[in-house]
């Protein structure tokens, strides 16, 4: 084994129960805990639109934590490798400050947040960086570029360093 093989390995951790994610130059794949739902996403334009934290407060109550970690992609370059059929979906336009509906995609064995959708951009997914198999793209080419609703983040959070700060909304998804 050589030490670039090594170096690869361990950006693919064991983080959760499936051990078959990949990356390539210019895809990935992002699974969701009991490796039941796997997808195929684009990691560089123009497949991949950007990459944000966003400290809402609907982001923080449906990922249960204190903000959302995001990359938005388009569908024309996502696939299902397979567990599409295992989604659950829930929607709500309620609190989304466009007036949107957002539905919410979740795996429906293990729970996990895969992707939401918006009404005012249907064509695209906003993917969450931390379903993605390939740990060392969260510090690359998925790295947040944005942080948005600062003024929602909890004080003992210092946020998201180098990304571009927002008070309120940038994407108006």
């Amino acid at each position: 084994m050589t030490s670039s093989h090594s170096a690869k390995q361990s950006s693919l951790p064991l983080a959760g129960l499936a051990s078959d994610g990949w990356t390539k130059e210019k895809e990935a794949t992002a699974t969701c805990f009991c490796g039941g739902v796997q997808m195929v996403f684009p990691t560089e334009k123009p497949g991949l639109v950007d990459t944000f934290v966003c400290n809402c407060t609907d982001c923080r109550k449906i990922t249960a934590s204190m903000f959302a970690s995001n990359f938005i992609a388009k569908d024309e370059f996502i696939s299902f490798v397979r567990g599409e059929n295992q989604l659950k979906q829930f929607a709500q336009s309620k609190t989304i400050e466009s007036g949107n509906t957002m539905t919410n995609h979740f795996c429906g064995n293990c729970g996990t947040l895969m992707f939401r959708v918006s009404s005012g951009a249907p064509d695209a997914k906003i993917m969450r960086i931390g379903t993605i198999d390939d740990f060392a793209l969260q510090e690359t080419k998925l790295k947040p570029r944005i942080e948005q609703y600062t003024k929602d983040r909890s004080n003992w959070c210092a946020g998201a360093r180098s990304a571009e700060q927002h008070e309120g909304a940038f994407y108006k998804l």
